[in-house]
């Protein structure tokens, strides 16, 4: 196969102020000084940390709901991006069990108009779609280490979601040729996202730690993950716009296996402080996925990918980064 190389001049990135979209775009702006970033946002987050840093040169924030798509269509027919990045999803699997319409109408609708938008303004952007290992449900051990053919079973409203946005994109590419890549994230290290498990464990510890709570609550710690570090993992998407295959699916994760309560076991180990730890049902989903360990064979080889940071390290800086907020 020809070796893959492609320059990106003008990058849109949907969910930019969120935690995942404002991460990618510190990190291509450092990484490609020529490159222009576009980005689409709803809540302003991390917008302010992201203008503080890289001023107004080669970054620029469009407010936009991309359920919209009169709003959608013109601003792609506008800026023409080379590159994409869809980041933009209401993404909290917990509280999806308690508003499944609002998770699943706002993820479907969101992604179907962008891919529309590009569709009607026959656009030759690069599309990566930034899926999730929650759209694989529930898997039997056999199943493991996943692979990205196997079948989608999705046990969340937002799951289902997902799901959705990832066939349409499938479909886009295969019935109307659009220029799309389909990443799906196992579990990585996001200071920015409180309602992952460790990242959640991180800041508890870190509030302890400064008396301003007693107790650290979670919820179920015995489901099985692998976890990425956060720079790792913005480096995966950024290597699938350099050197992905249009049309493939991509597994990204971790390669080390562990409990959730084992990560929580080698967080409390970074803290001088005793802390209690009691289960909050709360927490708990109504239906959960424990078993998600990927087989990130193809993504390694497409673009020989790897990971750097190994697990102890990743959750130290995490941890670390609580504290000193």
């Amino acid at each position: 196969m020809k070796h893959i190389k492609r320059n990106f001049k003008r990058c849109l990135i949907t969910g930019i102020a969120g935690s995942g979209g404002s991460y990618l775009a510190d990190f291509i702006l450092k990484k490609d000084k020529k490159i222009k970033i576009y980005g689409f946002y709803r809540s302003d987050r991390y917008k302010k940390i992201l203008q503080k840093k890289f001023g107004k040169k080669r970054l620029f924030f469009y407010k936009i709901d991309l359920n919209n798509f009169k709003k959608v269509k013109k601003l792609l027919k506008i800026l023409k991006p080379d590159l994409i990045f869809n980041l933009a999803s209401d993404a909290d699997v917990r509280k999806s069990f308690d508003i499944p319409r609002k998770f699943i109408n706002n993820n479907h609708n969101s992604t179907l108009n962008l891919l529309e938008a590009i569709r009607v303004n026959k656009l030759k952007s690069l599309f990566i779609h930034c899926s999730t290992s929650e759209v694989y449900g529930i898997v039997a051990k056999k199943e493991t280490p996943i692979k990205e053919s196997q079948n989608m079973r999705p046990v969340s409203p937002y799951a289902v979601s997902k799901s959705f946005q990832d066939l349409s994109a499938q479909l886009y590419h295969q019935i109307y040729g659009l220029n799309i890549i389909i990443t799906r994230m196992f579990t990585y290290n996001n200071p920015r996202r409180l309602n992952l498990f460790q990242s959640s464990f991180a800041s508890q510890i870190a509030k302890i730690e400064k008396g301003k709570q007693k107790i650290l609550f979670h919820g179920n710690l015995n489901s099985i993950r692998t976890y990425l570090d956060l720079n790792d993992a913005i480096n995966a998407y950024w290597l699938t716009a350099k050197k992905g295959r249009v049309g493939e699916i991509y597994n990204i994760g971790g390669n080390k296996s562990i409990k959730v309560g084992d990560v929580l076991k080698k967080l409390l180990k970074f803290s001088d402080k005793k802390i209690i730890y009691k289960i909050d049902k709360k927490l708990l989903r109504t239906k959960d996925v424990t078993l998600q360990i990927p087989s990130t064979t193809k993504f390694r080889n497409h673009t020989k990918w790897k990971s750097k940071t190994s697990l102890d390290n990743s959750l130290l800086n995490l941890l670390n980064e609580f504290r000193n907020s």
